[in-house]
Order: C-alpha cells, then sequence, then structure tokens
C-alpha cells in the first residue's frame, strides 16, 4: 500500500514536472521568436505609421472643421486602418513563407478576380480612377494594392525554381512570368490606374534582375518599356487628365490653374517650410487646403511645410531603413524563393517611395501613389502591413531548418 502511494505519487510529480517543463519550452519558444524579429524593421515601420497619422490629423481636421463634420474622423479610421494592418502584417510573419509557393497561383487568381470585379458594375470611380469596390459605411476596397501582393508571390514562385542544371530562369520560365504579370497590369491600366501599373513594371525588372536572368533580357524588357508607352500616348490610351498631368510635369507653369496646380502648389508646401518647418498643425497651405488630396497622394508636402528639410528628411531616412533592411532579408534568405519575395516587397516600396516624394517635388508625373506607411488609405495600408509580415517572414525562417 504504502509502496503503491509512493509509486502514484511519484508519477503524478513526474507527469506535473513533464507538462510544466513543456509549457516553460513553449513560452521560451515563443519569446526566443519575438527576440529574433527584425526589430529595426518593425520600428522604422512604427515610427513612419506613428508621423503618418500625426500628418494626416495635420491635413485633414481644418476641413472636416469648417465642414462641420466630426475634426478626428479621417484619423480615427486611419488608426484603425493601422490596427486591422498590424494584425494582418503579424498573421503573415507567422506563416512559413515556404508554404506560399503552393499557395501563389491562388493568391494570384483572387487578385485578377478582385480587379475583373472593379471593372464591373461593382466598381466606382473615386478621383478620376476606377478603382475601387466601396463596402459602405464609408469604407472602400482598392484591390490594386492587393495585386502587388500576389503578383510578388506568383514571381518569386515561377522564378525560385530553376530546373536541374540551370542557374537560372529559363526562357519559358521568363516568358510566363511577364505574360501572368502583364494580365493584372492591362486590368489596372483598364481603371485607368497608371502608378500600380508602373510598380507592377518595377516589381517585374527588380526581381528578373535578382535571379539573375541575362542582360539581353532587361535591355529587351526596358526597350519594350519605352516602346509601349510610345504606343500609350500615340493611340491616345491614356485618359485626357493623365496626358494634361505628364505635359504639367514637363512644364508645371504652361496651365498653373489647370493640370499644372497641383505640382506647383506641393513645391510651394514643401519650399515654404524652410529647415525647421512651421510647426505641426501649423501649417498655412495645409489649413488653407491648397493642396488637394494632401492626406493621401501628397502627405510629404505637409511634412515637408509643417516639419521643414529636417522632418521631411527623417521620413526618407525611415524610408531608407526599411528598404535597408529589406535588402538584408533578402540577401540572408533560406533560399532563392525567400530572397526574390523579399527582394519583390523592397522594389514595390522603394519604387512607389520615390514616385510619391518625387512627384510633390517636381522631379517625377504626378501618378497618384501613396507614401507607404504614411498616407491615409485602408487598402494601401493592408497590403504594405502584409508586405512587411512577408519580409519578417523570410527573416524568421533564415535557418532552413526553422
Amino acid at each position: 500500500m504504502i509502496g503503491g502511494g509512493l509509486g502514484s505519487g511519484g508519477a503524478g510529480a513526474g507527469v506535473g514536472a513533464v507538462g510544466g517543463y513543456g509549457d516553460r519550452t513553449v513560452w521560451r519558444r515563443r519569446l526566443a521568436g519575438m527576440r529574433r524579429l527584425d526589430w529595426t524593421l518593425v520600428l522604422a515601420a512604427l515610427a513612419l505609421s506613428v508621423v503618418g497619422t500625426l500628418l494626416v490629423r495635420s491635413a485633414t481636421v481644418p476641413l472636416l472643421t469648417e465642414q462641420g463634420r466630426d475634426p478626428e474622423t479621417f484619423v480615427q479610421r486611419h488608426l484603425l486602418n493601422l490596427v486591422i494592418g498590424f494584425v494582418l502584417g503579424t498573421v503573415v510573419a507567422l506563416l512559413d513563407y515556404r508554404l506560399l509557393r503552393a499557395y501563389a497561383p491562388i493568391l494570384y487568381g483572387l487578385a485578377c478576380v478582385g480587379l475583373v470585379a472593379v471593372l464591373s458594375p461593382l466598381g466606382e470611380t473615386i478621383n478620376g480612377s476606377h478603382s475601387w469596390i466601396v463596402l459602405g459605411g464609408g469604407f472602400q476596397v482598392q484591390p490594386s494594392e492587393f495585386a502587388k501582393v500576389g503578383l510578388v508571390v506568383l514571381l518569386a514562385m515561377l522564378l525560385g525554381e530553376p530546373r536541374d542544371g540551370e542557374v537560372g530562369p529559363s526562357s519559358k520560365d521568363i516568358l510566363w512570368a511577364l505574360a501572368l504579370a502583364g494580365l493584372p497590369a492591362a486590368l489596372v491600366m483598364g481603371q485607368p490606374d497608371l502608378g500600380t501599373t508602373l510598380v507592377f513594371g518595377a516589381v517585374v525588372l527588380g526581381m528578373l534582375t535578382i535571379c539573375g536572368v541575362r542582360k539581353r533580357w532587361l535591355a529587351g524588357l526596358v526597350g519594350g518599356g519605352l516602346l509601349a508607352g510610345f504606343l500609350v500616348f500615340f493611340f491616345g490610351l491614356l485618359k485626357p487628365y493623365q496626358i494634361a498631368r505628364f505635359t504639367a510635369f514637363l512644364d508645371p507653369s504652361h496651365d498653373p490653374r489647370g493640370a499644372g496646380y497641383n505640382a506647383q502648389q506641393a513645391k510651394i508646401a514643401v519650399g515654404s517650410g524652410g529647415v525647421f518647418g512651421k510647426g505641426l498643425f501649423h501649417g498655412e497651405q495645409t489649413g488653407g487646403h491648397f493642396v488637394p488630396e494632401q492626406q493621401t497622394d501628397f502627405i510629404f508636402t505637409v511634412a515637408g511645410e509643417e516639419l521643414g528639410f529636417i522632418g521631411a528628411a527623417a521620413i526618407v531616412v525611415l524610408l531608407g531603413v526599411v528598404l535597408w533592411r529589406g535588402l538584408r532579408i533578402a540577401t540572408q534568405a533560406a533560399d532563392l524563393f525567400g530572397t526574390l519575395v523579399a527582394s519583390g516587397v523592397v522594389c514595390w516600396l522603394a519604387f512607389q517611395s520615390f514616385e510619391n516624394i518625387g512627384m510633390t517635388l517636381g522631379i517625377m508625373p504626378i501618378t497618384g501613389l501613396p507614401l507607404p506607411f504614411v498616407s491615409y488609405g485602408g487598402s494601401a495600408t493592408f497590403a504594405n502591413m502584409i508586405a512587411l509580415g512577408l519580409l519578417q517572414a523570410v527573416h524568421l525562417r533564415r535557418n532552413p531548418f526553422d
């Protein structure tokens, strides 16, 4: 009896010990996983989001107050979008990115279905672009933002698995990649959304370069892109307002009250901030609503006027940190697929950042692309955070055995 009691007690203690040890091991692994995140990347994106929230508030409160509406409407929606975006990014970071190979065609297919839906009666025209699906309650979805994610993952799948005996992708793989990238690009051009089409082009060119295609392919793509641009202009495939934007980019003073107005006012707002700016929430150009769509496409003008050269440069530096960490993750990836996923995200964010800031400074045409992690927007914010999650997923599994 005594022996049996001792035996039972010993077994019970053993089970408890094992259970406790197991629980501690799980928590240690979770904490270790948190420590292994690229926290520099996370903090840079978080800092950009905080600054963006302040700039969105500065750009929207005066106008909403004049209209008798709740002045915090845009800020509240922006904060909600950021929370949802960070949740989506966290979920993606926890996934094993290597499994995306199997689901890449599905993601790409869903993206194309969304782009087709926009061109159907479900789509709505906002600011001259038929790119939205209105859900009600003040919320809209822009499928072209999520198409960027689908395109990056699909191209990584196609180009990241060279055949036996081959160093890089075959000509057949490259042609397939170009054809599959051309489908969403054509659907986006039908909206028309020239800015997103240019992002697609930058992603394709960058990922082909990273995967090691021959130089004649790259030269042919650049030449083909220039020829396509000429044909688009020659046959009048662009909307009149898009042609006017390019004309204004070349000579903003030609039509200062029409097509050149946005470019002129953007440069005035940025230049008026000087070195240290006029102070947050004290911008005269911003408060006077001289620059349209200042909470989205022209958010950088708010930074230039109210935070000055120092504040605007800080935003550029933070964006540079995001891109630097993304490139670092690409070079340390466990396989070519991971390298291409990270590289595609970097090409996407780099081109979009350069285009957005460039159009406010007058060195790039106005295309309507938001500034990543800074501009107001739901779909764009979600897509940016998913892209951030993809980078973290590749980083967390840089060891092939993780």
